[in-house]
């Protein structure tokens, strides 16, 4: 063989083995993981963006339930307070916090809910069932987004620890495992609502 053969043969070897070694799949990945969290991310923010006009339409037939109401203003503002940043998404304590304030304000949510059904004027009113519509279909999506988002870290985390890929992640990358979103503590028993 020639010279010139050998050295073609053992480039085309080495790109090859680093076409295979999942470098750019990985990556690719790991923005995916990025992409579903700002997703998650973006059905939080229009929940927080809607529930002010939620809460003001209700005050208006609702004074005698300011407590419901403050609850749910107080918990939206800690809820926005709480950020969690792509490169936290490995951090569980992090994942943890926003998980918490989430979950108390979707608590909150739940006893204003209740009111709604204390007190069927309310539930005449065209505004609020309009802005109750939206906040269920809000709660939907956010669903959606947090499935979405541990799909795309399921698929990432499984894609950094197996072969060749975890060989280039130790050697080149050094990507870190992603957390997934859980439910919050006590989500298995049902809730009591209670007239």
């Amino acid at each position: 063989m020639k010279k010139g053969t050998v050295v073609l043969a053992v480039m085309a070897a080495a790109v090859m083995t680093v076409a295979g070694c999942g470098y750019n799949t990985m990556q690719q990945q790991e923005e995916k993981v990025f992409k579903a969290w700002g997703d998650v991310e973006a059905t939080l923010q229009r929940r927080a963006d809607l529930i002010p006009n939620l809460v003001e339409t209700v005050k208006g037939y609702a004074s005698h339930e300011r407590e419901t109401l403050e609850a749910v203003i107080n918990a939206r503002a800690k809820a926005t307070s709480v950020k969690l940043s792509a490169d936290d998404l490995g951090d569980a304590a992090a994942m943890q916090r926003v998980q918490q304030s989430q979950g108390e304000l979707s608590s909150a949510l739940s006893r204003l809910l209740v009111v709604v059904e204390q007190y069927p004027d309310l539930k005449a009113n065209e505004n609020f069932k309009d802005l109750q519509n939206q906040l269920e279909g809000t709660e939907n999506r956010i669903n959606v987004a947090r499935q979405r988002y541990n799909q795309t870290a399921e698929e990432f985390n499984a894609s950094i620890r197996t072969f060749p890929n975890s060989l280039t992640n130790s050697l080149l990358l050094h990507l870190k495992r992603k957390e997934y979103i859980k439910a919050d503590e006590g989500a298995q028993t049902a809730p009591k609502v209670k007239f």
